[in-house]
């Protein structure tokens, strides 16, 4: 499966903004935004012109994918699922992005960036209703529980995020217990509980044309 290795910190640098990737490391004044606030390469700082129209809906795009950690197939599914339901397409695109299991993981504060919680999905650390589930894209309903599993429990990783996580706020739809390193969906995400700075709407011109 492809996957991205390169400085996640590029991809921040390649928008313009902070995407909010390294976690803690993001608030600081190591975050290269704050040092180098212009495109990644060698002709970084030459790219001036005004992105309009396509690129314009092309850059939401991959803003939007950077942040979830998906690749472009992948997110084009959940684009389709998206506009084959009854709804506003833009706010089901989110809503399923913001129910894949590793962001759930992030929301809750058992990680300390998606692409931790993503690792940590991966090696088999969450259980979901009381079984192990070890896929990040696995859509959760209201009503599941997500825990994180007792050997990890005392994984560093997993000490550091609950700390860091202790000083930031839940997500709305979601309840957790901190001491326990548990937490339960409680309905699905709306656009209004989903902070980011996305314009879904630009997602939906590009794939629509």
């Amino acid at each position: 499966m492809a996957r991205y290795k390169d400085a996640v910190c590029r991809l921040c640098r390649r928008e313009g903004m902070k995407l909010f990737l390294k976690g803690p490391k993001c608030f600081t004044d190591k975050c290269p935004v704050e040092k180098r606030n212009f495109a990644p390469g060698q002709h970084g700082k030459d790219r001036k012109a005004k992105v309009v129209g396509y690129g314009l809906q092309l850059r939401e795009k991959q803003k939007t994918k950077r942040i979830y950690f998906t690749l472009e197939t992948q997110f084009r599914n959940y684009f389709e699922k998206a506009a084959r339901k009854p709804g506003v397409t833009g706010e089901l695109l989110l809503q399923q992005l913001e129910r894949r299991l590793d962001n759930v993981v992030y929301r809750l504060g058992f990680a300390i960036s998606r692409r931790q919680a993503r690792q940590i999905v991966r090696h088999g650390h969450i259980d979901v209703n009381g079984r192990r589930v070890n896929i990040p894209s696995y859509q959760v309903n209201t009503g599941d529980e997500i825990q994180v599993r007792d050997k990890a429990k005392k994984f560093t990783v997993v000490e550091v995020a609950r700390e860091y996580a202790s000083h930031q706020p839940v997500a709305n739809w979601l309840e957790v217990d901190r001491d326990n390193l548990k937490g339960r969906v409680l309905n699905l995400p709306k656009r209004e509980d989903i902070n980011l700075p996305v314009n879904e709407q630009l997602i939906v011109e590009l794939y629509s044309k």
